[in-house]
């Protein structure tokens, strides 16, 4: 049963939109530079370079670049950026994110965000923190679904044309999604232009047609949820924003170039490989022969080619020098990893057993932007969690607004374990038992560690008593 604290029947007046306006937001946006790269970072990330699309090229006889396609062409993605993106996620949100309530005063509320912040939200924050690393911002949608049951759902970066009140960009005025989808129609399929506009007061649906917005009649305009044929609206906009940093620069700006060079780098060395013809330039001295296709083709078919008697063929030799490649390679990669402030594992295997100074060295550049990511993130959380509060104030199970719920990210972070464990031992007496159960590397759930200790001390008290016992019956026997 749903409380009226949201319930809003459509106003008479509601916010209206200026079509015309938004028309041109749309146009501009669709093909603007932030949205490109955004595009461009989720394609990066999937693995579409645009190594993939490049084609070989020589200079023609009018002196213009044209195509080749006799030339072995080569399109190997060695995809460190896709690495670097899965690195900073993992570290930041590889493990569920804790919400902690003051459990004597908000057990309920702590019972509710158990069950609901679960593994497929887990799931949820791991897709949006690769979306806002691959484009600088991600997007979480609260609805309720067909049973009135309350949801998250993503949107695609480069779906959301958000306008924002303020210049810090933190409140919004409208949001605008804009996405395709396949129709079958007159027996084919054809691809329709869908638009929905977020306002305070509702949602609006469109089919954007010719760059112009018209209302989409299948679909029922108004209040973001209906139940019992009631219409509700949250009071705010239901869009919350995951920023990557506060400029929202996505990853892939300060990567791509890197990315694309490593690319070149080993399509060209394969090429060279294929093409040793290339590796070595033969000068020809009266060649018998009508054209340079020919002796090509002679000098691949037979390993060998005819010269008149006044001829000749010398070799001259293009040594490729390999270390200098293969520095090369390892400077990029290196540099993304700098630039991304990632950290490269070979740092941490190599050598003896590193101890904890040593990966806090080698750590320090992806913690201190999981840090900055961690800020932003609580804050939208935070926003997430009111939608979530709103849903259970609706459904009567009690209004916590006024909680403060602590989030904490459990970082991933890498540890030497056995100076931890060292390090727990000599604390024994001077931090409390539960501060080390917590800090202990083999510990997950302290409460229940806690409770398993008790019941092994209890066990062993009670063989220690048995064999008392026995010991006593057994003198008594003696006697």
């Amino acid at each position: 049963m749903f409380l009226n604290l949201f319930k809003q029947d459509l106003p008479e007046q509601p916010i209206t939109i200026n079509l015309k306006v938004n028309e041109k937001r749309i146009v501009d946006w669709l093909f603007s530079k932030d949205r490109l790269e955004q595009i461009t970072g989720d394609k990066y990330y999937k693995g579409i370079h645009d190594i993939l699309f490049r084609k070989r090229t020589a200079i023609g006889n009018d002196g213009k670049l044209i195509e080749v396609d006799n030339l072995p062409n080569n399109k190997i993605v060695d995809n460190q950026y896709k690495k670097i993106v899965d690195q900073k996620t993992n570290y930041l949100v590889s493990q569920s994110v804790t919400f902690l309530t003051e459990l004597d005063v908000n057990e309920k509320l702590q019972n509710e965000i158990d069950k609901y912040f679960n593994y497929d939200f887990d799931i949820l924050m791991k897709a949006i923190c690769v979306d806002s690393l691959n484009c600088g911002i991600g997007w979480i949608y609260p609805y309720y679904d067909g049973d009135g049951n309350f949801k998250l759902k993503r949107f695609p970066p480069y779906e959301i044309l958000p306008i924002w009140v303020d210049e810090e960009k933190t409140k919004l005025e409208l949001a605008i999604r804009f996405y395709d989808v396949k129709t079958y129609i007159n027996g084919e399929f054809k691809i329709c232009h869908k638009v929905e506009i977020y306002k305070q007061d509702g949602i609006e649906y469109y089919n954007f047609i010719n760059n112009q917005l018209i209302q989409d009649t299948t679909k029922e305009s108004g209040a973001y949820f209906k139940i019992n044929n009631k219409n509700y609206n949250w009071g705010k906009i239901p869009l919350t924003a995951f920023k990557y940093n506060y400029h929202m620069i996505p990853l892939i700006r300060d990567l791509k170039t890197l990315q694309d060079v490593l690319n070149t780098a080993l399509s060209d060395w394969q090429n060279n490989m294929q093409e040793d013809s290339r590796n070595s330039i033969l000068i020809l001295k009266n060649y018998d022969g009508e054209n340079l296709g020919e002796f090509r083709q002679n000098l691949a078919t037979y390993g060998a080619v005819k010269i008149r008697e006044d001829g000749d063929v010398k070799l001259l030799k293009v040594e490729i020098n390999t270390g200098q490649y293969k520095e090369f390679i390892e400077f990029i990669k290196k540099e993304m990893i700098s630039i991304a402030k990632a950290y490269d594992a070979i740092d941490l295997r190599s050598g003896n057993e590193p101890n904890e100074l040593q990966i806090k060295s080698v750590l320090n550049d992806i913690d201190m932007d999981a840090n900055s990511m961690d800020i932003e993130f609580k804050h939208s959380l935070k926003r997430i969690l009111w939608f979530f509060k709103a849903d259970l104030a609706n459904r009567n199970i009690g209004k916590f607004f006024n909680d403060d719920t602590e989030i904490i990210f459990n970082k991933d972070q890498i540890t030497n374990e056995s100076q931890v464990i060292n390090d727990i031992k000599n604390s024994v007496g001077i931090v409390s038992h539960k501060t080390l159960l917590k800090n202990h590397p083999y510990v997950y759930d302290v409460e229940q560690e806690e409770k398993q200790i008790q019941e092994e001390h209890l066990a062993n008290n009670n063989i220690q008593v048995d064999d008392n016992i026995k010991k006593g019956v057994n003198e008594a026997n003696n006697e």
